[in-house]
């Protein structure tokens, strides 16, 4: 990773941050450091003590964890103007990372040492407000993926996951192998899937692409689903 100048606007971009007194905020800016990583940088990952709380100002980032036998399944995804709450946890409980943290594409964060993220999370009830809101939240949302993962079926969390993905578009560009990573199953499970969504008739498939013929009826069984 890449270590540059600090930059004095990027506090703004979050809006928990922006609420914080002036004092704190030249704190925040005048002791952290912008790092920049390409895509497929790895970030962080299980063994390693965050040594830094990260701001992302650029780009996405996959956090997934991976069991012994190789299987992978995406956690949650930070995207710009967030912060990583993985991090958040193992920087106040003292833990090394139990998961792994990818740049899907280039990015640029905001590092702040651990040293000041522990002055401000003693010291500022308004940064500890930040932190502990956006912990609230994620946590929300990992409960939720832990439900889908658990209790609903597969072949409408697979639809749900093309119709996302397509976002409109005829086609998704993606492979068995990484729906099998997003929704935390096997590959073989997804390919008999797909193939029994191609013998409806509602997607075409080729060498990493999915046609999407039947959009209206992925859509029906994806909203069957909530």
């Amino acid at each position: 990773m890449i270590n540059t100048a600090p930059e004095t606007a990027w506090i703004e971009r979050f809006a928990g941050l922006s609420r914080l007194s002036k004092e704190t905020k030249e704190t925040l800016v005048s002791r952290s450091t912008i790092i920049e990583a390409p895509a497929q940088s790895l970030i962080f990952g299980p063994g390693k003590s965050p040594e830094n709380m990260l701001f992302l100002l650029d780009g996405t980032v996959r956090v997934q964890q991976v069991s012994d036998t190789g299987r992978e399944i995406v956690l949650y995804r930070i995207h710009a103007g967030e912060s990583c709450v993985l991090t958040t946890a193992c920087l106040l409980a003292f833990e090394d990372y139990s998961a792994e943290g990818i740049a899907e594409t280039p990015i640029k964060a905001a590092a702040v040492p651990r040293a000041v993220f522990d002055d401000l999370v003693a010291q500022s009830q308004s940064f500890r407000n930040f932190v502990f809101a956006a912990f609230a939240k994620r946590i929300t949302g990992l409960f939720q993926m832990i439900d889908e993962v658990a209790f609903q079926r597969i072949d409408m969390r697979l639809a749900q996951k093309l119709v996302e993905l397509s976002d409109g578009a005829d086609t998704v560009a993606t492979t068995h192998q990484k729906l099998s990573v997003e929704l935390g199953t096997a590959r073989e499970v997804i390919s008999r899937q797909l193939q029994e969504f191609q013998r409806r008739g509602w997607i075409n498939q080729s060498r990493g692409r999915v046609d999407i013929l039947e959009p209206e009826s992925l859509v029906r069984l994806a909203e069957s689903s909530a």
